[in-house]
């Protein structure tokens, strides 16, 4: 914010509704949120999470289907699809709203399926001190999503 004393809002909750229309929200009031001194909005994470459309977005699932895949039993996202997402941030833009994208990108939890891999343990109080040697482990890492060809325009 370059505004002496400008406003962010955190325009989400970890209660927010999960009725897909937190986007649709800001489209609709961005214009009365800048009359009200307003100058920035924190929006919550826009792609999909592992819990589908009811997902508050730090349970990463795919990072670049922000409500536009069926994916984990939804298109929508908790908070909309893409177009309701882009449209919001379209209209408080127009009113001179800045938009702070959260995006979390080290919550890599979510996926479909087990993959068997190898790791070393490490000592819980020191991770530079290995433990013991190589062992299998089940981790959350497959993902049987269908791959899609995007367009893009340069």
């Amino acid at each position: 914010m370059s505004e002496t004393n400008g406003v962010m809002m955190q325009y989400f909750h970890w209660y927010s509704p999960d009725d897909g229309q937190l986007w649709n929200q800001v489209a609709e009031s961005a214009a009365e949120l800048a009359q009200l001194g307003v100058t920035s909005l924190w929006l919550p994470p826009a792609y999909k999470g592992t819990g589908g459309g009811s997902d508050v977005g730090y349970g990463i699932y795919d990072l670049f289907d922000l409500g536009e895949f069926d994916q984990k039993g939804s298109i929508r996202t908790k908070y909309g699809t893409k177009d309701e997402y882009l449209r919001a941030i379209r209209a408080a833009q127009g009113v001179g709203i800045r938009i702070y994208a959260d995006i979390v990108l080290n919550h890599k939890l979510g996926a479909d399926e087990e993959e068997e891999a190898e790791a070393t343990p490490f000592d819980p109080e020191n991770r530079n001190a290995p433990i013991g040697e190589y062992q299998k482990i089940k981790a959350w890492t497959h993902f049987t999503f269908q791959a899609v060809e995007i367009n893009t325009l340069v």
